[in-house]
């Protein structure tokens, strides 16, 4: 199976989506009642790898987490009717890379990746690098694959250490981190300067591996060296007398691991501009907030400073408008803003990525850490405008084909309107004399009505008639190639407004 070069996933909440099955069957559900229906429609959109998130086996001792009345607080903001019942853990505070026995087990994940295979998809499933969750085993069996600390940091910090009961009496423990907040009260850290530690999560990686066909990193920047020390400093030294270990883990782990999977894939969420610095150590894709933070603040011109970044940076990045993290972009952008962003971050170069619920403009977010959500009416014109987009994405040029950013310059003497376009052209190849497709992409990213001149950027169209054909909508020009080479196209549009061209010669 050979994946496009900028491929598009889905995600979907493994745990909601077995709870809401189980709800319309009358009885428990596992992976093996999802309903065939969730990964036609997903195969038929063009989304051809698919994220199940939280897959794998958590604890008590993240659920009791969960409840703790602090928590419940925030959970009711998204399910304002919660109930112990809906309160289940965070997919992150993770106990065993083993399929969760609520799901079915490693059996029915063996299973549905055979029904996704027989779509053409591929499985993506979460690794979680950072931490694991309270009352995993390594607690009793190899405490020295966690950051150590003492009674006198748990007085002083106590929202950064835990005391776990274990084999070898209490135990004091930090949490996982970030070195920006506070530790998850669900998780301990793990140690990257233990060389054990480093094995076995290579291990782990392989034992996924061996189960799926690519994983999305969870924080992945937070094992760099400099950001390890950072946050540990002296504390990470190993207890044991192992020597600290200060390289680099990412790149010895996608090598060893694409060594008995070349083609497994490797996502990493990453932010504080190490997105490149990962990319080069092995990862496939890198999310891109930027772009993301950019398109929210509704501002064309470092939107379109962002895309003018390397191609060997920019094609590798993961393109998203929300997320199980992010608010629901129904909520964040008002309609109009929304399709003209969805038309400019899924129509550039990189992975495409969609939420479940995305298509249907639900508004509600949804927490990780509850096993159900709010009931929403879809929205049908945004279900109908993601339904054009997709149709465009399945182009074999919008995902293979050579991207270019073209130039815009004003329509006439003091109109500013023209900072407000974001322009760009997909051509997909001409091989054996046969003529591959083309696009034209024009957004007005901005507030107000807005004119420009924009560059076509398409080569080998010739001197004729070109047809241009709005794809999301019933536009339909013909201009003059040899006029468009040299003047470029004008361009007129509402606020917010789009054309994505199909741009071709007019047949005699």
């Amino acid at each position: 199976m050979t994946d496009p070069r900028f491929p598009a996933l889905y995600q979907i909440n493994t745990r909601i989506s077995v709870n809401e099955t189980a709800a319309a069957r009358g009885r428990p559900a596992t992976l093996d009642d999802l309903p065939d229906d969730l990964f036609d429609r997903a195969a038929a959109r063009g989304l051809g790898w698919i994220w199940m998130l939280g897959l794998w086996q958590t604890g008590p001792a993240g659920q009791r987490c969960s409840r703790a009345p602090d928590m419940r607080a925030d959970l009711a903001v998204d399910l304002p009717d919660v109930r112990e019942a809906d309160i289940v853990g965070s997919p992150f505070a993770v106990v065993a890379y083993d399929v969760n026995d609520d799901f079915g087990g490693n059996a029915a994940l063996a299973r549905l990746r055979e029904r996704l295979g027989r779509r053409g998809q591929r499985l993506l499933v979460d690794f979680v690098p950072n931490h694991v969750a309270l009352d995993h085993p390594w607690t009793d069996t190899h405490p020295e694959y966690l950051i150590e600390g003492t009674e006198d940091d748990l007085r002083r910090e106590p929202k950064n250490y835990a005391a776990v009961e274990t084999v070898h009496g209490r135990k004091i423990f930090a949490h996982g981190r970030d070195p920006n907040f506070p530790g998850w009260s669900d998780t301990l850290q793990l140690n990257y300067r233990h060389g054990g530690l480093r094995e076995s999560m290579i291990a782990e990686l392989g034992r996924i591996a061996d189960r799926a066909d690519g994983v999305r990193c969870d924080m992945a920047m937070l094992l760099e060296p400099e950001v390890f020390a950072r946050t540990w400093g002296d504390r990470a030294r190993p207890r044991d007398g192992t020597p600290p270990v200060d390289r680099q883990f990412w790149p010895e782990a996608i090598t060893r691991i694409r060594k008995r999977h070349p083609g497994f894939l490797f996502v990493a969420e990453a932010y504080w501009d190490l997105e490149w610095p990962l990319q080069q150590e092995g990862f496939d894709f890198t999310y891109d907030k930027r772009l993301y933070d950019r398109l929210r603040a509704r501002a064309a011109r470092p939107v379109r400073e962002h895309l003018q970044a390397a191609p060997a940076f920019r094609d590798r990045t993961l393109h998203f408008l929300e997320n199980h993290d992010e608010p629901r972009a129904a909520a964040t952008f008002p309609p109009d803003v929304h399709r003209a962003a969805a038309v400019i971050s899924f129509l550039a170069p990189g992975l495409r990525f969609f939420y479940e619920g995305q298509f249907e403009g639900r508004k509600a977010h949804a927490s990780i850490h509850l096993g159900r959500r709010v009931a929403e009416k879809p929205d049908a014109a945004l279900g109908a405008f993601y339904e054009r987009l997709l149709a465009v994405l399945r182009r074999p040029e919008a995902h293979d084909g050579v991207w270019r950013l073209s130039a815009c310059r004003a329509a006439w003497g003091g109109n500013p309107t023209w900072d407000n376009f974001v322009v760009f052209s997909w051509q997909g190849a001409r091989k054996s004399g046969k003529e591959g497709g083309d696009l034209l992409v024009a957004v007005n990213y901005g507030p107000t009505e807005g004119q420009c001149y924009a560059e076509v950027g398409l080569s080998g169209l010739g001197d004729g008639v070109l047809v241009l054909s709005d794809l999301t909508g019933e536009a339909r020009y013909e201009r003059d190639g040899r006029t468009l080479g040299r003047e470029g196209l004008y361009l007129d549009l509402p606020p917010w407004g789009y054309n994505v061209f199909d741009v071709r010669p007019r047949s005699s």
